[in-house]
């Protein structure tokens, strides 16, 4: 069996018992981005970097109302999520050129969401990088740090 030392999803794992208010809700709340994580803010909606990312550049949008369903968004979040979609994949691929995206949300603890606050994320991939090891085997490789 191979072994590959990733300290950070313990951490993660102690995280989640510790948190009990919802990061996106904390997040909109803050005054502090730079600490949040928080790349964007809109009228509807909110694009964060993810603590704990699959590979370099994971960011997640979600609508500002901390609701669970698309379904129970309005209009106006869904267009404007839709558009920051499109918006930040384009960024992501002027950054980072990467081989492909993947994009897409976990509803449910059974569906692998750490949050019931709907967010969708952006996970850029490359050929030759770690797929979803990081869900599968609890373990992560990344290039580059959250500040870079």
């Amino acid at each position: 069996m191979k072994i590959i030392w990733a300290p950070w999803r313990a951490k993660y794992i102690a995280d989640i018992k510790k948190e009990q208010k919802c990061f996106i809700c904390e997040a909109v709340k803050s005054t502090d981005d730079k600490n949040s994580l928080v790349l964007l803010r809109d009228k509807f909606s909110i694009v964060i970097m993810n603590r704990y990312p699959y590979n370099t550049g994971h960011m997640m949008i979600s609508p500002i109302r901390h609701i669970q369903f698309p379904y129970e968004m309005t209009v106006e979040e869904m267009n404007e999520v839709m558009s920051l979609i499109a918006k930040m994949s384009k960024i992501i691929n002027n950054l980072f050129s990467p081989g492909g995206l993947n994009i897409g949300v976990n509803i449910g603890k059974a569906a692998g969401a750490g949050e019931e606050h709907l967010h969708f994320h952006i996970v850029p991939r490359w050929n030759g990088d770690t797929n979803f090891i990081a869900v599968f085997d609890n373990t992560r490789v990344l290039p580059s740090s959250l500040e870079s």
